[in-house]
């Protein structure tokens, strides 16, 4: 199998669904569980980050993104992920899934030891490429994403709103919801403009999101080239 190109610029959109299904179809990995900073991997890849609410649906997300039911850990208990889990995906981009903020089914001092993690990850990582802000499309954004946005704008990491578990409000509801976001995001200078709508469940703009983090992927090698078309 050869590897698809991966496009320049804005034009290519084929090519870009193209490449972000096969780099997502590559082996990936799941590297550790960093409960500290310090156990944090070095790496020379590229990163994207997931960050959001207990229970926004990060860890399926992952699952969805990737074709695996399992290889991020998921939950219907706020909380589940307490550590920053790292994935390396085909060897050109490392995956961070984050402990969710907010409320969740844990003791307090455990749940602001952790939310520091993550901060302190997303403000002095260099290789981040982007943080996937995951906002609950039911739900719209909250005083606590507002919150972790200042922070992301103070720090200049770049994030991206994606709209989780989009099959379960109503097309109206989706609608304002987007609206609300937009208007909001408009205002903050590290946002990215583009919002995703996302469902692990039936699978819309997965494609779609996989093509976007595949543009922020290490470039290929020659000789991961020759490699992939002797497949």
């Amino acid at each position: 199998m050869s590897v698809p190109q991966a496009p320049i610029g804005d034009d290519g959109a084929k090519e870009a669904l193209a490449y972000g299904q096969w780099l997502f179809a590559q082996d990936c990995r799941f590297v550790i569980g960093a409960a500290q900073l310090e156990q944090v991997p070095e790496s020379s890849l590229p990163e994207v980050a997931f960050a959001g609410r207990s229970n926004v649906g990060k860890s399926s997300l992952i699952n969805a993104l990737t074709g695996r039911k399992t290889l991020a850990k998921t939950s219907n208990t706020p909380g589940r992920t307490q550590q920053l889990n790292f994935f390396v995906l085909g060897e050109r981009l490392m995956m961070a899934d984050l402990p969710g903020y907010g409320f969740a089914q844990a003791p307090k001092a455990k749940v602001a030891r952790w939310t520091s993690l993550a901060e302190a990850y997303l403000k002095g990582r260099p290789l981040l490429r982007r943080a996937c802000l995951l906002i609950d499309a039911r739900h719209g954004l909250k005083d606590v994403d507002r919150s972790i946005m200042k922070r992301l704008d103070t720090a200049a990491v770049s994030y991206q709103v994606i709209l989780t578990k989009a099959d379960k409000p109503s097309a109206a509801e989706l609608s304002a919801c987007l609206d609300q976001v937009a208007r909001e995001i408009a205002t903050h200078t590290a946002a990215h403009p583009e919002i995703l709508t996302t469902s692990s469940r039936d699978g819309r703009h997965i494609a779609e999101l996989r093509a976007t983090l595949a543009a922020l992927a290490a470039p290929r090698s020659p000789s991961s080239d020759q490699a992939g078309s002797a497949t």
